[in-house]
């Protein structure tokens, strides 16, 4: 026993020994101890000082901080350093729990994720850890699981199996009984559903639902990348059937309830390879010398109707999802390719917003109501661009116009703050499998932004009907796209980097969106341009959809909503409802039940996000994984303590140089400066440097590029 130890029970020493026993329950929150326990994990032997541990339990339950379990044994009580938050786990096993409305994540090691997966909903008891400011805890308790269907590859054996987990951040694999394999092989992609997680067993329990295929199958991969983001692939046959049995004639009687716009050229542009067409354009010239343009949207909530299961499912989905190779429909296809889908010369319904243009473009009258339309021809964006570049082909004359108007409208959104974000897509060349054969980029060019503009006027103007409180005696609820102002802070760490590259970029308090469109215009056509722009790009908030309007900053739009699109998302259905019913005179819809959905749909079409991501990556790993050794310039686009991030220029294919894998020096990360530095030489690798690079490993698995520094000597 120490001389501390064998000291009078009293003064310092208690209270010293109240704080260790704290301490104690605070590190095991789900553990019971009694006097005894604690006694010998203090090295007490004396009776005096098992005594005392026994009053301050006792004590400690008084005062609410412990409670007793059973006769003798005390337990932490659940206090505020137990907080609820969603899991973050990284690919080490570590993860971090975010908690709503706290700047500051918990930590939590390997050791002390319990059972939590990613995104799980858990609680947590929390501790501060010495000589540190960062909050660190353990997951006492999974709440909610996020999901429970996972995408892996099935590791067959004699008596069991296991599903080995395609997502880094799944830490464990998953147990498998022979007898729960639905007909699946050793190596074949699948779906397995976690049905239990015994108690002291590293592994969860569970079973496969779906055999995807074998792997590096262009439909397996497609569909794995769905199912890992808890995305359909298919209709319930149920939903699919409901579709088959709409009534899709066109009555008189329904015609007769609505404006007739079949006399009125009506044209559609849209990708080539687009088969649903959910908008066109109408012009006329009024007597008065002004412009009438009608921005037609198909009329989808005429037939998919509130609480069926057609439009349940069109909920659950939210938005059509597109992957390199195709699209998910939130609609059946006898809604999506055909009932709703504007084809030239077919008599259609629309919801429509008709504005009154003078000849410079100022808004002298709107409308907006459901529409008859008849489309007199199918323009392709490439075929609409020919005619804004030569002045020639059948309905030059109205192109032209439009896009005349649309050039005008853009000016002025741009003088009211609007950014001016053209980002440049990847797209794929791909043979009858699903092979990609090359690469190129989309460019958006006058015909695209000709629609940009009309939708964003149509999209901006039913926001300001609704919600412009000096137009209404009453704010009604409505569905806003909104968009945050950027964090000053991010803004201050882009100036920083770009001040590197030579580029003055002022962060001011107001007016920021003349400093964002200033560099977009200065890095344009430079080696940096796609770095440059990815990085100002996440400075700004993510736009989302709400009940609470808050404006658009990107946009510069103080009311903007979602009209112009109801095939593939299902805040368009809603505001055409609530459009509709406002128009009727109805009262202000159920804020808390639209907030809800509003919240559904931006998580929904943030999970689409990333599946179309994903989808890119595999083509672009795919696209490489016969050029093993070849060699490309590229950019570098990131740096970390692992390595060197490189995008290919010619294909904006991203890879990593890993730290180890670069020659003749030792590399480490310079976080201040985004910079990798040569130990011996002094060598540094900046964001934006251009480099060369040679390609080593394609993992299709991981969707991962390896690349090897090109160093001339």
């Amino acid at each position: 026993m120490t001389k501390k130890n064998s000291r009078s029970p009293k003064g310092g020493f208690k209270t010293n020994l109240i704080q260790q026993i704290i301490t104690v329950f605070d590190k095991n929150p789900t553990k019971s101890f009694n006097y005894k326990q604690l006694s010998t994990a203090f090295g007490f032997k004396d009776i005096s000082n098992k005594k005392l541990v026994n009053i301050i339990l006792e004590e400690l339950a008084d005062q609410g901080k412990l409670k007793e379990t059973k006769r003798g044994t005390f337990k932490l009580k659940n206090s505020k350093s137990f907080v609820e938050g969603v899991v973050d786990m990284t690919s080490r096993g570590s993860a971090y729990v975010i908690v709503e409305d706290n700047d500051n994540d918990i930590y939590i090691s390997a050791k002390n994720t319990n059972t939590a997966l990613h995104k799980d909903l858990v609680q947590v008891n929390v501790f501060s850890k010495k000589n540190s400011s960062k909050l660190e805890g353990e997951i006492v308790e999974v709440i909610e699981r996020n999901k429970t269907e996972f995408v892996g590859i099935l590791e067959k054996s004699k008596n069991f199996s296991f599903v080995i987990v395609s997502d880094q951040r799944m830490p464990v694999d998953i147990f498998i009984g022979n007898d729960k394999l639905k007909g699946a092989n050793n190596g074949d992609k699948v779906i397995a559903k976690i049905t239990e997680w015994p108690k002291n067993r590293n592994s969860p329990y569970g079973t496969i639902v779906e055999v995807l295929g074998r792997p590096g199958e262009n439909d397996t991969e497609m569909h794995a990348i769905l199912a890992e983001f808890g995305l359909p692939y298919k209709f319930p046959e149920k939903v699919e059937q409901d579709a088959k049995n709409l009534d899709l004639e066109i009555s008189v009687k329904e015609i007769k309830n609505r404006r007739d716009f079949r006399a009125t050229t009506t044209i559609t542009i849209d990708p080539e390879d687009a088969k649903d067409f959910d908008d066109a354009l109408s012009l006329k010239k009024l007597p008065n010398g002004n412009w009438e343009v009608g921005v037609h949207i198909a009329d989808v909530s005429h037939y998919v109707k509130p609480g069926t299961d057609l439009d349940k499912e069109a909920f659950s989905r939210a938005t059509s999802v597109y992957l390199v190779d195709r699209v998910v429909p939130m609609l059946p296809e006898v809604l999506s390719n055909q009932a709703c889908s504007l084809r030239p010369q077919e008599t259609k319904l629309c919801f429509s917003a008709v504005f009154e243009l003078t000849e410079d473009a100022k808004l002298v009258n709107e409308w907006f109501g459901r529409t008859v339309i008849f489309s007199d021809r199918r323009f392709t964006y490439e075929e609409a661009q020919a005619r804004i570049e030569t002045s020639e082909g059948d309905f030059a004359e109205e192109v032209l116009t439009l896009d005349r108007l649309a050039k005008k409208l853009r000016k002025e959104r741009f003088k009211h703050g609007s950014i001016a974000f053209d980002r440049i897509e990847v797209k794929f060349n791909l043979d009858n499998e699903g092979n990609p054969t090359g690469v190129y980029f989309k460019e958006s060019k006058d015909s695209n932004k000709l629609i940009e503009e009309f939708m964003l006027l149509a999209n901006k103007k039913v926001a300001e009907f609704i919600g412009k409180p000096e137009k209404k005696k009453e704010v009604k609820t409505f569905v806003y796209r909104i968009h945050d102002e950027p964090n000053q802070e991010k803004l201050l760490t882009l100036a920083n980097f770009v001040k590197k590259f030579g580029y003055d970029f002022k962060v001011t308090e107001s007016g920021m969106s003349g400093s964002i469109n200033k560099l977009i215009s200065d890095v344009q056509g430079k080696n940096e341009e796609n770095l440059i722009e990815q990085l100002a790009i996440r400075t700004m908030a993510k736009a989302v959809y709400s009940s609470n309007n808050i404006g658009h900053y990107g946009l510069g739009f103080e009311y903007y909503s979602h009209f112009t699109s109801p095939i593939r998302r299902y805040p368009d259905v809603m505001v055409h409802r609530l459009l509709q019913h406002y128009l009727d005179g109805g009262t202000s819809a159920n804020q808390k039940e639209v907030e809800a959905q509003c919240k559904h749909s931006s998580e929904m079409e943030m999970l689409s996000t990333e599946a179309e991501r994903a989808s890119i990556k595999y083509k672009q790993v795919q696209f490489l994984q016969d050029k093993i050794g070849e060699e490309f310039e590229g950019i570098i686009s990131g740096v970390s303590e692992w390595g060197i991030y490189v995008e290919i220029m010619n294909g904006l294919c991203e890879g990593m140089v890993k730290m180890r894998d670069i020659d003749y020096d030792y590399y480490t990360f310079d976080p201040e400066n985004y910079a990798a530095v040569g130990r011996s030489s002094g060598n540094v690798f900046r964001m934006g440097d251009g480099v060369n690079i040679r390609i080593m490993r394609a993992d299709l698995l991981k969707k991962q590029l390896d690349f090897n520094l090109i160093i001339e000597d």
